[in-house]
């Protein structure tokens, strides 16, 4: 995913708060490229962030956790699930975006806690441990949630952060951030969600954002490669399309 990212494809995934492997299984059957594992939001545990990780494997998709929070111990305990990458949540500035880094990689890139018996290691059944170290290093994924105010302010200085693979704007937070909850089409929002998804092309880095269906071809025209949708939003829109199609069916 990170190798399809930088050669500046689009990957799209869906953001899952339900533990559910066969669901999961699903989506990537349905040609989704990435799951991401919402454990901010959702109510996944840890056993079911690994199940579901598995089946990701299984079904050829990329397995991306959001921890509780920012803090290594959260970011540590998704990781050694055996998860592809992070989406960390909140990274208001330079510091938390380099805090972000060291919880993900190990030295001499961060301090990541380091366990043979991992499943990220898995199981320490195959090569050395400095092997793993260096795999774990070079393919981890790290997306840095731009999502409040702050963030915005110190965006230039998170862009230098060489580590961070995504820089993902959250337009859920930032609207409630900026005094408009729930309203990310506010001009003041919409205009900064703008600003900052410019800024991050313009610096050439990747950015993410969510996206429906309606919403995707806008979001690919601003440069964005790292998207997802809600699986609610795929179960809404094609419940919507089922019973306009059996009303119509009943009115003949």
């Amino acid at each position: 995913m990170k190798e399809k990212l930088h050669a500046g494809e689009p990957a799209f995934g869906v953001s899952v708060m339900i533990p559910s492997p066969q669901l999961v299984e699903m989506l990537g059957a349905y040609g989704f490229d990435w799951v991401l594992l919402d454990c901010e939001h959702g109510t996944l545990t840890l056993e079911s962030v690994e199940l579901m990780a598995m089946a990701a494997e299984a079904a050829g998709m990329t397995a991306i956790a959001r921890p509780v929070s920012n803090s290594a111990a959260h970011i540590l305990q998704v990781l050694d699930r055996g998860v592809a990458g992070v989406q960390v949540p909140h990274v208001r500035n330079a510091a938390e975006a380099q805090a972000a880094v060291g919880a993900v990689k190990y030295h001499p890139l961060g301090s990541r806690s380091l366990a043979a018996g991992t499943r990220a290691a898995l199981y320490d059944a195959h090569g050395s441990m400095a092997d793993y170290v260096r795999a774990a290093n070079a393919q981890t994924l790290i997306a840095a949630q731009i999502e409040d105010r702050e963030a915005l302010e110190h965006l230039d200085e998170i862009l230098r952060i060489d580590e961070i693979d995504v820089f993902f704007v959250g337009p859920s937070d930032l609207s409630q951030s900026m005094g408009h909850p729930g309203n990310p089409k506010a001009p003041e929002v919409a205009s900064a969600i703008d600003d900052c998804l410019a800024r991050i092309r313009a610096a050439g880095r990747i950015s993410g954002m969510p996206a429906t269906a309606e919403q995707v071809g806008d979001v690919l025209a601003k440069g964005v490669r790292y998207i997802y949708t809600h699986v609610p939003r795929l179960l809404a829109a094609s419940a919507r399309s089922y019973f306009e199609i059996a009303r119509r069916q009943r009115a003949k």
